[in-house]
């Protein structure tokens, strides 16, 4: 089906009118996606596994290097990530975007086999890290690849697929935990189910997303950007053909023109006169680190956790994180439904605004929450017999407000600074730039994420009120941030990129 968009007047450049074919490009960045997929899912997947981890390897108290056990195991594979984020732009160069998605989907197919059958935390720990590469790579190249063949027009709505595709992996790991945890008894990950034990089986459901995005990825054309980038300026156009109709060899002229007297991107032309990087490179760096620090993966990858923490069972808590996941798909489609209508900046101030309210209200309820104490252990709801002294326990209402609370900001950042990072990141660079730009960002983000990660335990420690008055701070520095950097890229064509 060909459709002619109008030009947008509003996007700050006019965006040339094409006729694309929409069910084309549509399949192109669903199969790109996939690897967003694969990532939602191998970083949430631990959320279910975590405790009986814990149980089965004895990790309780016990310390790898400079880091406890289990949050190592947790977050190590965001160091996996940002190392294979630094790598992707590179490989993405010099092999090609569809290439660089299959090694993806092999490192995802690995780290499934080997989080399934550790023989022990050590080697655990590297599975761990070897899918967090695979994640970090699929972090770059999906956006990438999308924005590389998506019209302008629509190119906002597509590059939020990468979003629906984390928080459909997300989701869908919350619902196989459930599960496959009820299928064992729905009291321990630690039971026994067909053979193995239920959180083993929690990992290798990841082996067939897996192969499927490897084998579709095998069936998608190269991205004609990254074509005429090596001179294959035929192939380039025939792949253009067959996305948008009218003067393909004119589009190829234009991104010829993009790259004129340009050598292979390389990471060393990021360098610029502020602080040693070009200015549109630390934007995208603040982009990432500010999607992190507003805590979000604290809700994705500990919500069995903190909900156990105040008082419900492991099956219920299980149940709530369901709740969340579903939300935040559901809050992903409003997302595409707007970022091409009403723009990126926008969005991004509205969930900044809505992400620090409904911070601000779980960090009042959980710092002013009571505490368990030994006179109402086992007597009061919330203070049962498995509970520790001092630990806090949410009474009355308080309980069902702190769910709603994290219901509303998982919707303000489901729509907004879930879906338009990616597209932000996808699009914001200059033709010269992107691969490299791409992979510094999404580095950065995962670091901030493993710093994240790996605080939230300790500064759970002093108070869950403490922990996300700090994530609150963060979402009032992102409206912020957004106001006096972020410019709004709705409706122009990535050569007009300029940075």
């Amino acid at each position: 089906m060909a459709r002619d968009p109008k030009a947008d007047a509003g996007g700050g450049a006019s965006a040339v009118a094409e006729r694309y074919r929409t069910g084309r490009v549509l399949k192109l960045a669903i199969v790109a996606a996939l690897g967003g997929f694969l990532f939602g899912f191998d970083s949430a997947v631990v959320n279910g596994a975590k405790q009986a981890i814990e149980d089965k390897f004895n990790l309780v108290n016990d310390d790898i290097w400079f880091f406890s056990a289990i949050g190592l195991v947790v977050s190590v594979a965001l160091l996996g990530s940002a190392v294979g984020a630094w790598f992707a732009g590179p490989l993405a160069n010099k092999y090609g975007r569809r290439r660089v998605m299959v090694i993806a989907a092999a490192l995802f197919l690995v780290a499934a086999f080997g989080q399934g059958f550790p023989f022990g935390v050590y080697d655990l720990v590297l599975w761990r890290f070897v899918g967090g590469a695979g994640i970090g790579v699929a972090s770059v190249i999906a956006p990438m690849y999308i924005a590389e063949v998506a019209p302008a027009a629509l190119r906002g709505r597509l590059g939020s697929l990468q979003q629906l595709a984390i928080v459909t992996g997300i989701f869908t790991s919350a619902l196989t935990n459930y599960v496959l945890l009820n299928a064992a008894g729905g009291e321990s990950a630690n039971a026994p189910l067909w053979g193995l034990e239920a959180w083993q089986w929690m990992f290798l459901v990841m082996v067939i997303p897996a192969v499927v995005y490897g084998g579709l990825a095998l069936r998608i054309p190269e991205s004609p950007r990254y074509l005429v980038s090596i001179g294959k300026d035929e192939e380039a156009a025939e792949i253009l053909g067959s996305i948008i109709e009218g003067d393909q060899h004119g589009t190829v002229a234009e991104i010829k023109q993009t790259l004129a007297g340009e050598h292979k991107p390389r990471f060393r032309d990021l360098r610029g006169a502020a602080l040693g990087l070009h200015p549109i490179v630390w934007i995208g760096i603040g982009l990432s680190v500010f999607q992190q620090f507003v805590g979000i993966n604290v809700i994705f990858y500990y919500s069995n956790t903190i909900w156990s923490s105040v008082g419900l069972g492991e099956s219920e808590a299980f149940l709530i994180t369901l709740i969340t996941n579903t939300t935040n798909v559901v809050v992903t489609f409003v997302a595409i439904a707007l970022v091409d209508k009403i723009g990126r900046k926008p969005l991004l101030l509205i969930g900044s605004v809505g992400m620090a309210v409904s911070l601000a209200a779980m960090a009042v309820i959980f710092a002013t929450g009571p505490t368990c104490t030994q006179a109402i252990l086992g007597t009061v709801s919330g203070c049962d017999q498995a509970s520790e002294i001092g630990e806090i326990y949410l009474p009355g209402i308080a309980g069902p407000a702190a769910v709603v609370f994290a219901n509303l900001y998982v919707v303000f950042f489901g729509v907004a600074w879930g879906p338009v990072v990616w597209v932000l990141l996808g699009e914001m660079f200059p033709n010269r730039l992107r691969a490299a730009a791409l992979g510094v960002a999404a580095a950065a983000q995962w670091i901030a994420n493993f710093i994240v990660s790996e605080t939230f335990p300790t500064l759970a420690e002093r108070g869950l009120g403490f922990a996300y008055g700090i994530y609150t701070v963060m979402a009032v520095l992102s409206f912020f941030f957004v106001v006096k950097f972020i410019k709004e890229t709705k409706g122009k064509s990535l050569e007009s990129m300029t940075g």
